[in-house]
């Protein structure tokens, strides 16, 4: 595993600096718990950005994909209109990030794209038991929730039957990290919202991905 020091990109780049800082946990599927992953400035504008209600919602019956059509991906056109937006995908799609994700957790990035998304969940939602295999090479849930009760709101890691043993943190701008694999269950157990849960989820998709619009940059070969 390489270490903290082999990267002179740290004081630059704060994914890179919570990854190197953090240990993987094994239990019960490998992943790492980070913090402070986005500049503050970054973090910020995801904050105040509001978009159109059309985005936000609660039950959409345990998947995300039943509210296709109501999803907010940080598309090349949002980026060319928001410089904070702009500056999320640079972060993530340069050569040291993806140096250290395969580097540190051992993703398999090579013409891998990058797919960002903005999820906005109320009260009713839920998600039931999932791994991300497939197209996706990594994962990257990064919790944007405010308030009190937002600590609570993290994602929740499950066995392969579904029972959850561990909750991410949901604390401000914490972030769950994990190489989608057969074990990787997990999901969002119903519970209370009492504000919006404001995720951003970060993959890097392999180029089997068809839904091409929904990406941040294209291909990018490693």
């Amino acid at each position: 595993m390489a270490q903290a020091a082999e990267y002179p990109f740290m004081e630059t780049n704060c994914v890179i600096a919570a990854l190197a800082a953090t240990p993987v946990t094994p239990r019960p599927f490998a992943h790492w718990q980070l913090y402070d992953v986005l500049p503050a400035p970054v973090a910020a504008a995801l904050v105040a950005w509001v978009p159109d209600p059309h985005f936000m919602g609660g039950d959409s019956g345990g998947q995300r994909a039943g509210r296709n059509g109501h999803r907010l991906f940080i598309t090349p056109a949002l980026q060319a209109a928001g410089t904070a937006l702009a500056q999320l995908a640079d972060l993530f799609d340069n050569a040291q990030t993806r140096a250290a994700f395969t580097d540190i957790c051992g993703a398999h990035l090579e013409n891998a794209a990058l797919r960002l998304e903005l999820c906005l969940d109320t009260d009713g939602f839920w998600l039931e038991p999932h791994t991300d295999i497939g197209a996706k090479r990594l994962t990257l849930l990064v919790s944007l929730s405010m308030g009190a009760q937002a600590a609570e709101w993290g994602t929740d890691l499950m066995t392969p039957r579904g029972e959850p043993v561990a909750r991410a943190s949901g604390v401000f701008n914490a972030g769950l990290l994990f190489i989608p694999s057969a074990q990787s269950w997990h999901g969002f157990v119903p519970r209370p919202l009492a504000a919006t849960r404001r995720t951003l989820i970060v993959n890097y998709v392999g180029p089997e991905w068809r839904a091409t619009e929904e990406l941040a940059r294209r291909i990018q070969a490693v």
